[in-house]
C-alpha cells in the first residue's frame, strides 16, 4: 500500500492511539499540530513525525499533507474538517464527526466537489468481523432481520468541568457512545430509519445523560437502543432475523460474535481480526478508500447515523451553544 503523508491536528490519548496505528500500517507520520508548538513538538519526539505546527491553520495549508486526522474535542470537528477539505485534504475525523447532520452535508458537498474522502472513527465499520458478519447475513443464514437490540453504557467520574458532561463541547452520551450504538443498528438494518422516538434524562449540566431510542425503518425492521453515561452497562448487540440471531459482546472493537440458529438452538462461534488492531484496521480503510477512490457505502452509513443523530436531539430540544 502506498504511503500517505498523514498531518495530526490533536495530540490527546486517541491521537497517541492512532499515532501507533499510523506507524504500524504507514510506516511514518508526516506532521502535528497541537495549540502550542510545544506541545506539537513533544509529540512528534515520540512518534518521529517530520513536522511540528503551533496552529491548525499552518498544518493544514501543508501542501505536502494527503490526510488530515482530527482529534479534537466534537466541537471543533465541523470548523476543521470544513476547513481541510476545502484546502483540498482527505479528512478522518474522529467520532462524532460533526455535531449535526446540517454540518457534516456542508462538508461532504465540498468533498464530493474536490473528489476527497471523508471517513470517521467508528472502529466497527472497519472491523474484520462486521465484513465478515455481513456475508453471513446477507446469504440469509439468519434470515430476514427483524431487531437490532444494542446498549452502551460508561460510568463517567462524576465532574461538571469534564468535557463528557460540557454542553459547551458537545458533551453528553449521545455523541460520545451513542454513535457507537446507532452505527451498530445501521450497519445490520436495510435501509436508513425514518421513525425515530426517544426520551432522555439530563445531567445537571444539560447533557443526556440516559436515553432510550427506537428506530425503524421502511423495511419494516426495528432497532432498541441505551445509553448511558453515569451507569456501567455491557457493550452488546444482538441481530435478530427469522432463524437464528448474532450476539456480540464489546462490539466497538469485536474479534468474535456467537451465532444461535432459532430451529435448533445450535450456536456457531465468528471470528475475524484482532481487538487490539482496531485502529490499525481504520488506517488501512482510509488509506484504500483514499487510493481506490472508494468508501462510499461507508460514507452514507456515517451520514444516516448523523441524521439520527440530529433526529433524536431535536426531539429532546437540545442544542449546543456554538450551534
Amino acid at each position: 500500500m502506498k504511503k500517505y503523508n498523514w498531518g495530526i491536528l490533536g495530540t490527546g490519548w486517541i491521537a497517541h492511539e492512532m499515532g501507533e496505528a499510523l506507524l504500524a500500517v504507514n510506516g511514518e507520520i508526516y506532521a502535528v499540530c497541537d495549540t502550542t508548538l510545544e506541545g506539537a513538538k513533544k509529540y512528534a519526539g515520540e512518534f518521529g513525525v517530520k513536522k511540528a505546527y503551533g496552529s491548525a491553520d499552518e498544518m493544514i495549508a501543508d501542501e505536502n499533507v494527503d490526510i488530515v486526522y482530527i482529534a479534537t474535542p466534537h466541537s471543533l470537528h465541523y470548523k476543521f474538517l470544513l476547513q481541510a477539505v476545502k484546502a483540498g485534504k482527505h479528512v478522518f475525523c474522529e467520532k462524532s464527526i460533526t455535531v449535526n447532520s446540517r454540518q457534516l452535508e456542508e462538508c461532504v458537498a465540498v468533498a464530493q466537489e474536490k473528489g476527497l474522502v471523508i471517513c470517521d472513527g467508528v472502529t466497527l465499520l472497519h472491523m474484520p468481523l462486521y465484513k465478515k458478519l455481513k456475508g453471513i447475513v446477507e446469504s440469509g443464514a439468519i434470515g430476514d432481520i427483524k431487531m437490532v437490540q444494542v446498549n452502551f453504557g460508561s460510568c463517567k467520574e462524576y465532574d461538571v468541568n469534564n468535557r463528557f458532561f460540557s454542553k459547551e463541547l458537545a458533551g453528553g452520551a449521545l455523541l460520545d457512545i451513542g454513535v457507537y450504538a446507532t452505527s451498530f443498528a445501521r450497519f445490520f438494518m436495510k435501509s436508513k430509519p425514518n421513525v425515530v422516538l426517544t426520551t432522555a434524562n439530563y445531567f445537571e449540566t444539560g447533557v443526556d445523560e440516559t436515553s432510550g431510542i427506537i428506530l425503524k425503518n421502511p423495511d419494516g425492521q426495528m432497532a432498541v437502543m441505551a445509553l448511558t453515561m453515569r451507569a456501567k452497562q455491557p457493550k452488546r448487540g444482538v441481530v435478530a432475523g427469522e432463524k437464528g440471531f448474532i450476539e456480540i459482546c464489546e462490539y466497538p472493537r469485536a474479534a468474535k460474535a456467537t451465532i444461535t440458529y432459532t430451529e435448533d438452538g445450535h450456536t456457531e462461534e465468528i471470528t475475524a481480526g484482532e481487538s487490539e488492531k482496531a485502529l490499525q484496521y481504520e488506517v488501512q480503510d482510509m488509506q484504500d478508500y483514499v487510493e481506490n477512490s472508494s468508501g462510499a457505502e461507508n460514507l452514507q452509513i456515517i451520514r444516516d447515523v448523523m441524521e439520527t443523530l440530529t433526529s433524536v436531539r431535536n426531539q429532546w430540544g437540545m442544542v449546543y451553544p456554538f450551534e
